[in-house]
């Protein structure tokens, strides 16, 4: 995780949302610990309270469960559910949005994948 916030949103929800993408990716796997609320505060030089509004968020959400003196886990199922959750998203808010922002600057689909295409080979 990198340590530079946005200052349009909260903290912990950007904390949440860093959560969620190792999840989704991978770092965190189903059934693994997050890092304890202390380690995660001092790391990033958070209000511990900060943390656990985060951790709490991703509970509420029924991404992470809280095992009593244990600590934190990311849930069975935690990917499944939130690549289901983030790819709904994504075709019904950030894809439109996209779609009418190429649409004002003039720019055809098949140009940007031809362009993406190129940088792809030209970077293997």
């Amino acid at each position: 995780m990198s340590i530079h916030w946005n200052d349009s949103q909260p903290i912990y929800w950007q904390l949440k949302e860093r959560t969620v993408a190792m999840i989704l990716d991978g770092t965190l796997g189903e059934g693994e610990a997050l890092p304890s609320v202390r380690t995660v505060a001092a790391e990033f030089q958070l209000n511990p309270i900060t943390v656990s509004k985060s951790y709490q968020a991703l509970v509420d959400e029924g991404l992470v469960e809280k095992r009593r003196g244990l600590g934190m886990f990311v849930c069975k199922g935690a990917h499944k559910k939130l690549f289901a959750s983030e790819r709904d998203k994504f075709l019904n808010e950030e894809w439109p949005a996209t779609l009418n922002r190429i649409g004002q600057l003039g720019l055809e689909i098949k140009e940007l994948f031809n362009d993406a295409l190129e940088k792809e080979s030209e970077s293997s």
